[in-house]
């Protein structure tokens, strides 16, 4: 009884707690800002550059799904295109209500219709964050070679304060750790209550390796870059709806997506209020570094936000409600089919 009654109660929590980051980055965000400007703003946009800018989020998600069959097929399991697109739409979908939940949601909602292991499919969705990460980092190294003043200045005003010593602890612990897994991986799998931890966590380990076992990995960059550019377009775009930011370079874009990727990557309800925020402070430091006005490029920041922030959520619950009767008819199917 007390198991159960728990876990309604951590995601009700969960929610909670997401909802407030959400409000209170929102507040920072919009404290001290002229809303007429920004209504002026949306009011006199070109909202055909949002639609284009839409198809290739859209995109993004296809490339996703088949890259992530390329991900599974080395431990055995060859999946429909269309059940990977639905699950991973699923597993955003999930996000927007539990931050951080679309993972695990993903991974059981293609068992569901695939029987791929969780604990595998999982592994590759860790995988995943990591290209990701790299791609990121790419993106970084493209910004600080051609946006370095900008980049400089949104440190500055976000007010983020990096520990380099703190980042390496966690790192070192991780690396530790994963040896004494590997060490006494069949002493602990032999403890009753430890053995389907460990053969969880092993699961994970095989996901991650599939990386050195792909058998199409000219397929795996080509879609891993095909993804990252669809994000880069998406996110671009959006500038030219925007007469005071249809003027911003290729290189602007660079520095855009990856102020957004960190806006995100704080736990806050479909990243309310922490993206609008970080985009505040973005723009604020593209306009610092090419001699305009901050408050200006705060405001055009928040009118770029509040068209790119609703269109990825838009995206997400369109293709997300849609999922679910996809994944439960692809079920269906699978069952007729006596295929579980």
């Amino acid at each position: 009884m007390d198991k159960t009654s728990k876990s309604p109660l951590k995601s009700i929590l969960t929610i909670v707690i997401s909802l407030a980051f959400a409000g209170f980055f929102l507040w920072l965000a919009l404290k001290g800002l002229d809303f007429k400007v920004i209504r002026a703003s949306l009011a006199k946009a070109n909202y055909l550059w949002v639609l284009f800018a839409a198809v290739f989020g859209l995109l993004a998600y296809w490339f996703r799904a088949i890259r992530w069959n390329l991900m599974l097929e080395p431990m055995g399991h060859k999946i429909s295109d269309s059940n990977a697109l639905w699950s991973i739409s699923f597993g955003y979908l999930m996000n927007l209500t539990i931050p951080r939940s679309g993972e695990v949601a993903r991974a059981t909602a293609l068992y569901g219709v695939e029987k791929v292991p969780v604990d595998k499919s999982f592994g590759t969705i860790i995988l995943e964050r990591v290209v990701d990460l790299v791609c990121m980092l790419g993106f970084l190294g493209l910004t600080l070679l051609f946006k370095y003043d900008a980049i400089l200045s949104f440190y500055k005003n976000s007010g983020i304060q990096i520990n380099p010593n703190k980042i390496l602890l966690v790192l070192l612990i991780l690396a530790v750790g994963s040896v004494l897994f590997f060490v006494y991986k069949k002493k602990l799998a032999g403890v009753p209550f430890l053995g389907k931890i460990v053969g969880f966590i092993d699961g994970i380990f095989q996901g991650l390796a599939t990386i050195f076992k792909l058998k199409e990995k000219g397929k795996f960059i080509l879609y891993t870059l095909a993804i990252w550019i669809s994000y880069y377009f998406a996110a671009y775009l959006v500038c030219f709806a925007l007469p005071e930011t249809s003027q911003f370079t290729l290189a602007d874009g660079f520095f855009i997506i990856v102020v957004g990727t960190l806006g995100m990557i704080i736990p806050a309800s479909g990243g309310i209020g922490a993206y609008n925020l970080a985009m505040k402070y973005g723009f604020m430091a593209l306009f610092l570094s090419v001699g305009k006005s901050a408050d200006l490029g705060g405001e055009m920041g928040l009118t770029y936000s509040f068209i790119s922030l609703p269109l990825q959520i838009v995206i997400m619950l369109v293709m997300g409600l849609i999922s679910i009767p996809m994944l439960a008819k692809a079920r269906n199917a699978a069952v007729a089919d006596k295929d579980f």
